[in-house]
């Protein structure tokens, strides 16, 4: 192994999964355009981190072919271009066979020797007459890939409820099964319309803040829990974990105190973590 070799990540624009490569290349830093091969083929990408002695995966890694030069940074930024063109064909010719596709984007590799078109459909395409089509119109290799609903959100994107852009879109490399159980932990209302993202799914968010919640709510009592303060009998009909105060209802009033000081002064039966768990790995 050579002492000059060094580890890279890099990224491509149209996912937010890093890669690893090696190079010999001292002059490479992070920020810097680069051309590498892929599964798909000749690619063009982006360094997203410094260079480093020791690979951050645990497989062989394929070397950078070279540092991007301007030529490349204009194939790409035309390719780009071009690529839109080749969806709109690829929709119409879709179209005019009758195939239930919805072409969603069209990327070619930096030197065009391969273009791929991903859609998205409720069920599977026939789409050998097509490709015959679109080999006539391209003349290059064609890869036709479909995604789900999931895929197609994060790659058109979007402003999400929180006013933020779509985290699948800004940060998140691979999808998490996520869970209703996830949104009870938050203390949500188990509204799916509300708790769903614009793919029609559960929201990402509820995987990546699961944790934070589960040890927010670790020695707090259920909702609707009975619990007794100051000596009066309650029943707990709202809990904000954020915020820290929740509401205590009887027949005769309501209260709001702070969780502190329920933990402080309540009396209720704490929750028991291995219970807890046996649950939430059924319901997942």
């Amino acid at each position: 192994m050579s002492e000059n070799l060094k580890y890279i990540s890099v990224r491509f624009e149209t996912t937010n999964k890093t890669y690893t490569f090696s190079t010999e290349d001292g002059s490479i830093r992070n920020g810097d355009a680069v051309v590498v091969e892929t599964q798909r083929g000749v690619e063009y990408a982006i360094v997203v981190s410094d260079p480093s002695e020791k690979p951050n995966v645990d497989f062989e890694v394929k070397p950078i072919i070279r540092k991007a030069n301007d030529r490349d940074r204009q194939q790409f930024e035309r390719n780009k271009a071009e690529a839109e063109e080749a969806k709109r064909i690829c929709q119409e010719e879709s179209d005019a066979l009758d195939l239930q596709m919805n072409v969603i984007s069209a990327e070619y590799t930096l030197d065009r020797a391969k273009i791929t078109f991903t859609y998205l459909a409720d069920d599977r395409v026939d789409f050998r007459e097509l490709l015959k089509v679109l080999a006539a119109i391209f003349h290059c290799r064609i890869d036709l890939r479909q995604v789900g609903t999931r895929d197609k959100a994060k790659m058109v994107s979007g402003i999400g409820v929180c006013g933020r852009e779509l985290c699948c879109a800004r940060f998140i490399g691979d999808f998490d099964r996520i869970s209703i159980n996830m949104a009870k932990n938050q203390l949500l209302a188990l509204n799916i319309q509300k708790l769903s993202g614009q793919c029609g799914n559960l929201m990402c968010c509820l995987r990546f803040e699961d944790e934070a919640y589960k040890d927010l709510r670790k020695d707090l009592p259920k909702l609707n829990a009975q619990v007794e303060y100051e000596g009066e009998k309650f029943r707990i009909t709202s809990m904000n974990v954020i915020a820290k105060n929740c509401k205590l209802e009887n027949r005769d009033h309501a209260i709001f105190i702070s969780l502190d000081e329920l933990i402080k002064k309540g009396k209720y039966n704490k929750p028991n973590k291995k219970n807890e768990r046996e649950k939430e790995s059924v319901a997942e």
